[in-house]
């Protein structure tokens, strides 16, 4: 099962006021695809190969959005920031 996520500011000050109605914590905009990622996983016992195109599916949902703004898309922003570093430092 695919358990919804909450934001960031959940674990902040901030989380009193969402409390309140004040500042509504949002969906994370990337959920649905990472959700398609869990169940492709689960039906192919795990084989990320598999599971390409759903993963492709989920790149795309993140490139639409500024880093920061999707916690299911953290993981591919490390990768791509440590990608540079490596492209960087082998010059």
């Amino acid at each position: 099962m695919c358990l919804p996520l909450i934001s960031a500011s959940a674990n902040s000050p901030a989380f009193l006021s969402s409390i309140l109605f004040l500042d509504m914590p949002q969906k994370d905009p990337c959920q649905k695809q990472a959700c398609e990622i869990q169940k492709c996983l689960q039906a192919n016992n795990y084989m990320e190969s598999k599971c390409q195109s759903v993963i492709q599916e989920l790149r795309k949902c993140c490139a639409q959005y500024p880093k920061g703004r999707s916690l299911v898309c953290s993981g591919f922003e490390k990768e791509e920031e440590e990608n540079l570093t490596v492209k960087s430092g082998s010059k």
